[in-house]
């Protein structure tokens, strides 16, 4: 990256701590003019409480061969220190902090505060939505010495319900080679927000292996576990286990006082998409329907892939209700073209549903659509609509 280059830090709601660092070596030059000045910022974040305006974060600065150095913030000089540190007030507003040597450039970050879970900024704080609840299911399940149980992430109203309730699925991590990531509980704010503020309970349940959950992670691994397997068998024997994942996690939420058992829906994104469509069909008595963001099981280009995936979809098309499908162009991995013959081959297995394709903003991955609910939200509205009882 070149001096000069601002980069563009949004952590977003999702992120359960607000670490955001910025990073830049720009390295100078000889020359006849001399050694070229060069600077790099980092940022440490900070999570605003339910109530709050600002919380406090941490901005440092390193120069090189700057012969005047300074570190602004939103146009207005803080330090002309070449080397340094300082705390800096962060509220829901996004804040530009450059680094300079005169009036030129050498790095720029634009960031914001991330609200305490389940608040969101409303222009003077951070105001609560909901209530998170951090909980672990029990389940049939015995692995190694003990049963398992796995961990749900609830976001509800405030108030006491019973709710109506969406159980969303997470997805995979990439292509499973990096164990770093099991251990990691995937939610995702942007949709337990929105349906929260339309009276939905948000239910993250971890599968098997990951994020608190316990058991083993193992929905298609390779003989040596160092990726997903590409092979039909054993792809599809983890989607398996998947489901009963989930059927576990859905038992528990139907025993809660508040959830409205009348009332559910399965949603989820990529591995979780296709896992939702699956399990409407395999639990049709429980769900009304299913939103799938993204959805699909294997990567394109990862040996059965089509076949892998089309199984999967055609199994999902027993559902007898609706579904929407929720898809977006430059998706890394899933293109418009093959999700689309996914789509006519579950309505050819006789599926109903509707498929939608969003375009996120320039440079932005499809595959994460799900973080731009003013894309995705009057699609779920109007489907919301169709399919919950008045």
């Amino acid at each position: 990256m070149d001096p000069g280059t601002t980069r563009f830090v949004d952590p977003g709601r999702w992120l359960a701590a607000a670490l955001l660092i910025g990073w830049l070596s720009a390295c100078g030059g000889g020359g006849s003019g001399g050694p070229v000045s060069s600077g790099s910022l980092s940022v440490t974040g900070c999570v605003v409480p339910v109530d709050a305006a600002d919380c406090e974060a941490t901005v440092a600065w390193t120069t090189r061969d700057a012969g005047a150095p300074r570190v602004t913030i939103d146009g207005e000089t803080s330090s002309d220190r070449p080397v340094g540190s300082a705390a800096i007030r962060l509220g829901g507003e996004f804040v530009v902090v450059s680094v300079l040597d005169g009036a030129r450039e050498l790095d720029s970050i634009t960031f914001r505060a991330a609200c305490e879970s389940a608040s969101a900024w409303n222009g003077r704080a951070c105001a609560a939505y909901g209530v998170r609840e951090d909980s672990m299911a029990p389940t049939p399940f015995v692995e190694g010495d003990g049963p398992v149980e796995l961990e749900v992430v609830l976001f509800r109203p405030l108030g006491d319900g019973p709710f109506p309730t969406v159980v969303f699925h997470h997805g995979s991590t990439g292509n499973g080679s990096d164990p770093s990531l099991f251990p990691v509980t995937t939610l995702n704010e942007t949709v337990a927000e929105w349906f929260v503020r339309r009276g939905w309970m948000v239910a993250f349940p971890q599968r098997r292996g990951r994020g608190k959950s316990g058991g083993v992670y193992d929905e298609g691994f390779n003989a040596g576990r160092t990726a997903y397997s590409c092979q039909r068998g054993i792809a599809l024997t983890g989607a398996e286990r998947a489901v009963a994942d989930a059927d576990a996690a859905v038992d528990w939420l139907r025993s809660r006082a508040d959830v409205d058992t009348t009332a559910m829906l399965s949603a989820g994104v990529s591995r979780g998409g296709v896992l939702a469509l699956i399990h409407v069909a395999h639990r049709p008595d429980v769900f009304l329907g299913a939103v799938n963001f993204v959805g699909g099981w294997l990567g394109e280009g990862c040996g059965d892939y089509l076949d892998v995936n089309r199984t999967l979809f055609m199994r999902a098309a027993r559902f007898p209700g609706a579904t929407i499908w929720l898809y977006a162009d430059h998706d890394s991995f899933y293109s418009i073209a093959h999700s689309r013959t996914n789509f006519d081959a579950y309505t050819a297995a006789g599926g109903l549903g509707a498929f939608r394709v969003h375009g996120r903003a320039p440079g932005l991955n499809g595959h994460f659509l799900a973080n731009d609910a003013g894309l995705w939200g009057p699609d779920v509205d109007a489907y919301l609509a169709l399919v919950v009882p008045n």
